[in-house]
């Protein structure tokens, strides 16, 4: 039987590092496309398929690139996690994050009707298209309110890949990511961040750790468990847009409690606003601070997800709970500050 052929652009993220493993595991044929460079190798690495995906030149800034490539692998499924990804940057450069993560997926898109137009499409799309739209459970008939650059960027590319799935009758599909991490997140990302500093500080690697908003809730998941999910969007019979999400909300400070507390350390909260601290319940020494570079210029309060056409359509469901996450991802910290192999 013909090994089916699957291309991942930000393959080297923290999404596109599962999915490879994920899709090499059932016997797919993976390329690569990402940034030039090194960054993000080490996810490779620590997943044991550095040499097992077959990367290839792709840029979404450059049509012609992309259609030479999708003429050279001829793929029968395209995951697009290529993207500028950090909310906080996009407010500082609007323009660079719709040039990637919108125009981009036009060019995409395009290319792929041209060169490619019978390849299944999947294109991550983000909780933060809801932005301010209450505190009720989204789910895929939930009107978009984006409060960021970035959200902005990706809510054109989301319509853009529900038209040319009408329009053109592409195989194209949304999938409406809530939150979701894993021992894979780089540090720009607030729960790693958090995680890395809590297995240092209970190291005395580190003293503390700054962060921003600890009110804001979100909707956590394990990412290792929602590229399953991207997978059986591309298998079903008809194209559709689904949402990845647990359903449950939880603060920026749990998180930061539940991941001091797998690393041994207990946290007290002491003021409010910018002035709060957290302590270490036993030395009194201030290990959590907030900071108002950590902020955005317009937030989001909460956002969480229903899940429950996924769980439906495609029988797909998170298993890994809140409680187990932060630790999940404190022990891969002490693993590596250990020299021990990170379970993953």
């Amino acid at each position: 039987m013909k090994k089916k052929k699957a291309l991942i652009t930000g393959y080297r993220g923290q999404d596109g590092a599962y999915l490879s493993r994920f899709l090499l595991g059932k016997g797919y044929e993976v390329y690569g496309a990402d940034r030039a460079g090194d960054s993000g190798q080490w996810r490779l690495r620590e997943l044991g398929i550095e040499r097992k995906v077959k990367e290839i030149a792709l840029d979404l800034l450059e049509p012609t690139n992309i259609i030479d490539a999708l003429e050279k692998i001829k793929p029968d499924e395209i995951y697009n996690f290529a993207a500028q990804s950090f909310v906080l940057v996009s407010f500082s450069q609007p323009v660079l994050t719709a040039e990637v993560n919108a125009v981009g997926v036009a060019r995409l898109l395009e290319a792929l009707r041209k060169a490619a137009p019978k390849a299944r499409f999947f294109q991550a799309s983000t909780a933060e298209l809801f932005g301010s739209t209450g505190s009720a459970q989204k789910n895929e008939t939930t009107d978009f309110y984006p409060k960021s650059p970035y959200a902005v960027s990706k809510l054109y590319a989301h319509w853009l890949t529900v038209n040319y799935r009408q329009a053109q009758h592409m195989y194209a599909c949304n999938g409406i990511l809530f939150n979701h991490e894993s021992p894979l997140r780089g540090e720009e990302f607030v729960t790693r961040k958090i995680a890395a500093s809590a297995a240092r500080i209970s190291k005395g690697l580190q003293q503390k750790v700054a962060v921003g908003n600890l009110d804001a809730l979100r909707d956590w998941g394990y990412a290792k468990e929602y590229v399953e999910g991207m997978w059986l969007m591309l298998q079903q019979p008809r194209p559709d847009d689904y949402i990845l999400a647990t359903g449950e909300t939880h603060s920026v400070r749990e998180w930061i409690e539940a991941s001091f507390a797998a690393a041994g350390i207990k946290l007290e909260w002491k003021g409010k606003g910018l002035a709060e601290k957290g302590r270490d319940a036993r030395t009194g020494k201030v290990r959590v601070e907030v900071s108002k570079d950590f902020y955005r210029p317009a937030d989001v309060k909460e956002l969480v997800g229903d899940a429950a056409k996924a769980r439906k359509v495609l029988g797909w469901a998170p298993r890994t709970r809140f409680r187990d996450l932060p630790a999940l991802m404190v022990q891969a910290e002490l693993a590596r500050l250990e020299g021990k192999k990170v379970n993953l």
